[in-house]
């Protein structure tokens, strides 16, 4: 029990991180349904830039905001001028142009910042600690999270324009006819798909380091997240990272040691797809031919 805890609080914070990330990709999904194999890479590279602000003298949370619009740009303008593109193309094309962004990515931010790991600043203080189990980063990731959970359902349940992005996931034929802008939603849904990733990011750099090679195995965690709760679901994602985290921590720490963790993320990511693929929240569609 004395360790049973710790590993419990530790795999809901680093849960917390990893719904950030799978957030990023139901995003994605429901603007194009497709998979952005690329998140984690662009979630890298925000951060550097983020690192670099920091180091030009900026305050964490003017950096962390910069970084923000930064990446909800890079996301609209790799929707614009790639994605776009690509909207009648099969979907092997589409996922080879995603494999192709992420090697793109990782090589420009190896040639702009250098492969030497980096440290980078947590914005909380170290003088809260929950009872001893969470560090300061983790209780303030784990919040900043569920805060990005709340902005989102808000913005798709209460705004004009997330009532827009739902219409145009749903039915992108018939938005058009009634007057949505479908070009500029599916453009909205990879900026905000950008901005959260940077925020994981962020989040996630204080405990891994900061190096070009920090989220890739965070992104197949995230997947599975998304895959778990559900695809297409938000607030799966964010129950789908919790969980993932929780396992991985546990599993990896009494089953199947610490080498071998990655692998519960894919035993998860197979088990799902298998037993239920529409995932905890997400719906079955079922097509008549």
């Amino acid at each position: 029990m004395n360790t049973l805890l710790p590993q419990l609080a530790a795999g809901l914070a680093t849960g917390g991180i990893y719904a950030s990330l799978a957030l990023a990709l139901v995003m994605v999904y429901r603007s194009t349904h497709h998979v952005n194999f690329a998140q984690g890479e662009m979630a890298m590279f925000c951060t550097f830039i983020a690192s670099v602000l920091i180091e030009a003298g900026l305050p964490y949370w003017a950096a962390f905001a910069g970084t923000v619009v930064i990446a909800f740009v890079l996301g609209a303008v790799i929707e614009a001028l790639l994605i776009r593109r690509l909207r009648h193309a099969p979907v092997l094309s589409i996922v080879v142009v995603f494999v192709a962004l992420l090697v793109i990515l990782h090589s420009i931010a190896g040639l702009l910042f250098g492969y030497a790991i980096r440290s980078f600043p947590s914005p909380f203080p170290d003088s809260v600690r929950a009872g001893g189990l969470l560090t300061p980063h983790q209780l303030g990731a784990v919040g900043v999270t569920l805060a990005v959970l709340a902005v989102v359902y808000l913005f798709f349940r209460y705004s004009p324009l997330g009532l827009q992005m739902r219409a145009t996931a749903e039915n992108p034929v018939s938005s058009r006819l009634v007057g949505v802008r479908v070009d500029r939603m599916l453009a909205l849904g990879w900026g905000m798909a950008g901005a959260i990733g940077a925020i994981a990011g962020m989040m996630i750099a204080p405990v891994v380091f900061l190096d070009v090679h920090m989220m890739s195995g965070v992104l197949v965690y995230a997947f599975a997240a998304a895959v778990l709760g559900g695809i297409g679901s938000a607030p799966g994602a964010v129950i789908g990272g919790f969980v993932v985290g929780v396992l991985e921590n546990l599993v990896g720490t009494y089953v199947v040691g610490a080498e071998l963790k990655l692998t519960v993320a894919l035993v998860l990511i197979v088990a799902v797809l298998v037993v239920k693929p529409a995932g905890l929240l997400g719906k079955a569609i079922v097509v008549r031919v």
